[in-house]
């Protein structure tokens, strides 16, 4: 092959099909607000330090993540409230990839050393993961509410909104546990009438409920797929919390968080946090 032939090998031609007049047309960029997007990294550091923007985009991609996993939570959850089973199992399916890309990308902030962040922590001044609306925001829903947590949020009216109208709505668990109720398990009545404002405490009348559906050949198999996948999503939070813990630990080793709580020992509590513990629970009953 020669020169002339391999140059031309190593090019993809325009189809002639494919409009190159962009002018008064939704672009990509457009429809994307690119424009905005990737203006939107604004280091603090001077002069600025390379890593700078890792650390920012990290961040930043983590929150768009963030905003579509709790877009399928809230409409799974409604799913469940309306009968739609299927449709609901359909967004959790989506939640658990959209968990699995957020716990990778832990991996990708891990290449930051212990020295790098120093030469620009101090730049973060008092902003900290811990003030993400949106990670609060997956948690009220799934089950681990707060009312404490909107002090943080004061000044933030649509955050704080958002917040306290989840505070008082039911959680995924709630609709999932109503769904049974309806489909004649006998879901006790305190429970599904219970004070939502409430973070989730461990029934153990539900234990019974959930050992008969994993148990019985004649329980709809979508009802099992629906436990399994709340099991699942609590799995990836975990796991999640997990890679966050050991990440701060390697960057910053058992300095504060710059949010102001003790950091690593923080982060390492909330691994007792759980969301669904009766469908951990009857795992231990099975086959007994």
């Amino acid at each position: 092959m020669t020169d002339s032939e391999d140059a031309r090998q190593s090019v993809r031609e325009l189809e002639d099909s494919i409009r190159t007049d962009l002018r008064d047309a939704l672009t990509y960029g457009g429809y994307l607000d690119l424009d905005r997007l990737l203006h939107a990294q604004h280091p603090r550091s001077s002069p600025e330090h390379h890593d700078e923007l890792l650390f920012i985009v990290q961040h930043q991609t983590s929150e768009l993540w963030l905003k579509l996993a709790l877009h399928e939570l809230r409409a799974a959850r409604q799913d469940l409230v309306d009968d739609h089973l299927e449709h609901a199992l359909k967004c959790l399916a989506r939640v658990k990839n959209i968990q699995r890309t957020l716990i990778e990308q832990w991996s990708v902030l891990a290449t930051l050393t212990p020295r790098e962040y120093a030469e620009f922590r101090d730049s973060l001044a008092n902003a900290s993961g811990f003030q993400s609306f949106q990670y609060r925001a997956i948690e009220f829903v799934l089950g681990n509410k707060n009312a404490r947590m909107l002090e943080l949020f004061v000044a933030d009216p649509e955050a704080h909104a958002l917040l306290t109208k989840l505070l008082e709505e039911p959680t995924l668990y709630d609709a999932f546990l109503g769904l049974l109720a309806r489909s004649g398990y006998p879901v006790p009545e305190e429970i599904l009438t219970r004070d939502h404002r409430e973070p989730w405490r461990f029934q153990p009348a539900l234990v019974p409920i959930f050992r008969r559906i994993y148990e019985s050949t004649e329980a709809p198999w979508g009802l099992y797929e629906a436990c399994e996948s709340l099991v699942d999503v609590e799995d990836n939070f975990q796991l999640w919390r997990f890679r966050h813990l050991r990440t701060v630990q390697r960057t910053i080793g058992f300095k504060t968080g710059t949010g102001g709580s003790s950091g690593v020992g923080f982060l390492r509590k909330a691994l007792d946090l759980t969301f669904f513990p009766e469908l951990y629970a009857v795992r231990t009953e099975i086959g007994t």
